[in-house]
């Protein structure tokens, strides 16, 4: 079995989760290693211990030239089987029931649905604020439009009054002007009589 089929078998323990399997398999190996290349023992009740072992310098033989050489001290990596793995390995007991996964995994989907819940209610949030505040631009844009509006009636109003204004006074120096003739006109109709009575005069 290798890794991939490892994680496959793994993911019934997760509902068929495999991200999740293969998450919690490389946490696991990786702290497995992280500690027994640091030196410490670790140990796994049942299953078994990891451990780090010195191995010193030594002569041994060449597998293809048959040739003896001498092989250098170096550290090597030591898994001693706990009582339970042999147990199960030699059939004398049978495998333990896991139920941690399965567990584990509605929580995680939990936790999944409590996140989308936030932001569910965050964008409901954003969206009746972004209501609010395109209703006061609403509000504000239509008391400027209304203010707009009476005062250009205003201006209007007062340029028409402006404009009505020269024409009452032009009516008016019309007026003065044929009343000012109609007096004239009777002065010079005075004049005319006045000037056929003395032709009379003189011809009698």
């Amino acid at each position: 079995m290798n890794k991939s089929e490892f994680i496959d078998r793994l993911a019934t323990q997760f509902e068929g989760n495999k991200k999740a399997a293969s998450l919690a398999l490389d946490a696991v190996i990786d702290t497995i290693t992280r500690e027994v290349a640091r030196g410490e023992k670790v140990a796994i009740t049942g299953f078994g211990a990891f451990e780090k072992a010195l191995r010193p310098a030594r002569m041994v033989r060449n597998p293809r030239t048959g040739e003896r050489i001498r092989a250098k001290k170096t550290s090597v990596p030591k898994f001693r089987a706990g009582a339970e793995l042999k147990a199960v390995v030699s059939g004398d007991k049978k495998p333990p029931k896991v139920a941690v996964g399965r567990a584990t995994a509605p929580s995680a989907a939990a936790t999944t649905r409590k996140t989308a819940t936030k932001a569910t209610g965050a964008k409901s949030a954003a969206k009746k604020t972004t209501a609010r505040v395109s209703g006061a631009a609403k509000k504000t844009g239509a008391a400027a439009k209304s203010a707009a509006k009476k005062t250009g009636t205003k201006r209007t109003a007062s340029a028409s009054t402006a404009r009505k204004a020269p024409a009452r006074k032009a009516t008016a120096k019309k007026t003065t002007a044929k009343r000012a003739t109609a007096k004239k006109a009777p002065a010079r109709t005075s004049a005319a009589k006045k000037t056929t009575a003395r032709k009379t005069a003189k011809k009698s």
